[in-house]
């Protein structure tokens, strides 16, 4: 047991140490009961008893053989051994001059004989005593015996007090942090929620009441009630799925307000692992993604109509250079070739539309559509494409399909789409960053080295280098052309 500290020497002080013990919780304590009744066997005396000795009073945690809870202060023999460390003895109270006149010596009980082991705290206050009485004089007090067992069972008193106080600040603690967590959740603009591991709900947020005006939901069927009808099915499909496999479920749908409108919002949640019984416990939250939704809608919208205008000034332009050409029929070819490319641009057009669910957004759907045109009398693509597959950014989208389509062309006036029985085949391929595409032309006629770079090599290189950050090379082998294009994944991919 530590020895008092000085600083304790300070009354105040000492009581607040004391307070901290918060003794009315303490009092008949079934642990400090037992160790008083072992004190008073161990000593052979009829009463003992663990003493705090408070401001105004010593009080009675424990007793044994003796009925009263407390006596005043002015009156204890504990209050003696404050600031001691040690046992203290008194084997005759009516012959000690400091008791002598006490009248808890010269009235009931009479005491005669006092042994008392002061009982501190781990900070170094002395907080009272454990402490046996007689009512006759012990002139040669307790035995070594003796005097060790009662530091033994102080000790234990101690403990027990300990334990009490560290509990009880421990139990302080927990819910003052969760107070505080309380606090926080109810503060963030989210519904938040959990459910056991079956899906029954036993908490939301203030966030609820404030958002739907309605009780909280216990199970699924009470949460339906506030989803719209529209929604009703596939979220509980996706939630029981999700309970089903222990797996996060993520759902938008719309909410019942207060006010009886519907509010759209993203329903989130993931299972954790609780240790204590080896299941796991769901927490969740639902984010009001309203705002964003119509935003969504509004830019589908406008979209759509872009996608819409984008086309027609395509098939105006088209237009407009046949016609022109067939009043110049020398200009003709030119005005053909001009007009495949749009169309190609405009079919990649597409693949960029937002919100249009039969748009494509991978490049072998790309490559699929803009070879489409380029297909034997069975229906066989001439142009076999093969290898790894990506998301098309929409930048890329437009690039990507002018120097696709450049190759192609080339490929049917010069190359392996030429001639029936050629093909091309193109492979993609995933090269650390980059995705690399390979363009081999076979059974086409053999096709000789241009003297000078033509306009479509122009086209390729400005695409390939400044639009799409990558680098190209083409070599003429024996079986046809050979095209490498070596995009970043970053480009592509965006």
């Amino acid at each position: 047991m530590p020895a008092p500290a000085p600083r304790y020497a300070d009354e105040a002080e000492r009581l607040r140490v004391l307070d901290s013990y918060e003794p009315d919780a303490l009092e008949d304590d079934p642990e400090l009961a037992a160790i008083v009744r072992f004190a008073s066997r161990l000593c052979d005396a009829p009463v003992s008893q663990v003493t705090l000795v408070e401001d105004l009073r010593q009080r009675f945690l424990a007793r044994e053989g003796i009925v009263e809870r407390e006596t005043p202060r002015e009156y204890s023999f504990c209050s003696h051994t404050l600031g001691t460390a040690g046992l203290m003895e008194v084997r005759d109270a009516s012959q000690d001059p400091r008791f002598a006149e006490n009248p808890l010596v010269t009235g009931w009980p009479e005491v005669r004989f006092y042994a008392g082991q002061p009982l501190v705290s781990e900070e170094g206050a002395s907080l009272g005593t454990l402490c046996a009485i007689d009512l006759a004089a012990r002139p040669a007090g307790l035995s070594d015996f003796q005097r060790e067992g009662m530091a033994v069972l102080a000790q234990a008193v101690m403990r027990r007090l300990n334990a009490r106080r560290a509990g009880r600040r421990a139990s302080v603690a927990i819910a003052e942090r969760d107070q505080r967590l309380r606090r926080m959740i109810n503060g963030v603009p989210q519904i938040a929620w959990s459910a056991d591991e079956a899906g029954r709900f036993d908490y939301f947020n203030r966030r609820w009441q404030q958002v739907t005006g309605g009780k909280p939901p216990v199970s699924t069927d009470d949460w339906r009630e506030f989803l719209h009808p529209d929604d009703q099915q596939s979220a509980n499909e996706q939630w029981q799925a999700a309970l089903e496999h222990g797996r996060e479920f993520a759902f938008e749908h719309r909410l019942r307000r207060a006010d009886g409108g519907w509010l759209w919002v993203l329903s989130q949640a993931v299972p954790v692992s609780d240790d204590a019984d080896g299941g796991h416990r769901w927490f969740g939250t639902i984010t009001d993604i309203d705002a964003l939704r119509r935003l969504s809608e509004a830019r589908e919208v406008l979209s759509r109509e872009l996608a819409h205008r984008i086309k027609n000034i395509f098939a105006v332009v088209i237009g407009l250079a046949m016609l022109k050409a067939r009043a110049v029929p020398a200009h003709l070819p030119f005005a053909e070739e001009l007009s495949d490319a749009l169309r190609a641009l405009d079919h990649a057009h597409d693949f960029v539309r937002v919100g249009d669910g039969a748009a494509q957004d991978n490049l072998h759907d790309l490559l699929a559509a803009l070879f489409a045109p380029y297909r034997d009398g069975a229906g066989a693509a001439r142009v076999r494409v093969s290898g790894v597959d990506f998301a098309v950014a929409g930048r890329a989208v437009t690039p990507l399909a002018l120097v696709l389509h450049e190759l192609a062309t080339n490929a049917a006036k010069y190359g392996g789409l030429s001639c029936a029985g050629a093909h091309v085949s193109l492979r993609v391929a995933e090269q650390g960053d980059d995705v690399v595409l390979a363009w081999s032309e076979h059974g086409g006629p053999t096709v000789a080295v241009a003297g000078e770079i033509g306009f479509g090599s122009r086209l390729v290189e400005m695409a390939v280098a400044n639009q799409l950050q990558g680098r190209w090379q083409r070599r003429f082998e024996p079986t046809g052309l050979v095209v490498e294009l070596v995009l970043p994944k970053a480009v592509i991919a965006g």
